[in-house]
């Protein structure tokens, strides 16, 4: 059902801050530079930087969990219990996302590549 672990997003108040700061952990600048995204890719993962994360609810970083079916894994969350706080959207080329919360308030994230 999923190909592991590989993206964290966190939501950030200052992204300029926040991109200097993750550029001088990581040791590289970022792939994505935009106002409303900023990401990294470093060892396999990929590290975004979110300046509207808290306003859609995130309340900490958000793992990511690549899925072949965004849709089928959302219903099949939800179905467990989780509360859905983002539904699926594209994020640009066909990329999806969503995230929901679990009944401890630990988010969770999913995430599908385009279709080829």
């Amino acid at each position: 059902m999923t190909a592991g672990l590989n993206t964290i997003i966190y939501p950030v108040k200052d992204l300029a801050a926040a991109k200097a700061l993750f550029s001088a952990l990581l040791g590289t600048e970022p792939y994505a530079d935009e106002p409303y995204y900023v990401g990294f890719k470093d060892a396999g993962q990929d590290v975004g930087l979110d300046p509207n994360g808290h306003a859609r609810g995130m309340t900490g970083p958000v793992p990511y969990w690549h899925v072949s079916d965004i849709r089928t894994s959302l219903a099949a969350l939800v179905d467990a219990g989780a509360e859905t706080l983002q539904d699926v959207q594209d994020v640009g080329g066909g990329k999806l996302i969503a995230f929901v919360k679990d009944a401890d308030g630990n988010l969770i994230g999913l995430t599908q590549d385009p279709v080829a």
